[in-house]
């Protein structure tokens, strides 16, 4: 999408240079996913105590190692 923007310059200077990011563009885009990474973490701690989650990793876990076991029969 083009879009045209006022930034102040300097600004986008340090965005560029904490993200190391050589064109203004890259800046921009490297800025914009980390703002929805960290929204999307909050979002989620929010809902920290008001959800009850039932899972027992150590069966997944045994229930994954089964099925390898079972394609690598398959395989041979």
């Amino acid at each position: 999408m083009r879009a045209t923007l006022i930034i102040p310059d300097k600004l986008i200077e340090e965005v560029q240079r904490l993200s190391g990011q050589k064109t203004k563009t890259g800046a921009i885009i490297t800025v914009m996913e980390e703002y929805v990474r960290r929204k999307k973490m909050e979002d989620l701690l929010a809902l920290r105590g008001k959800v009850e989650i039932d899972y027992d990793w150590k069966e997944e876990e045994a229930a994954e190692l089964k099925a390898a076991e079972e394609h690598e029969r398959y395989d041979s």
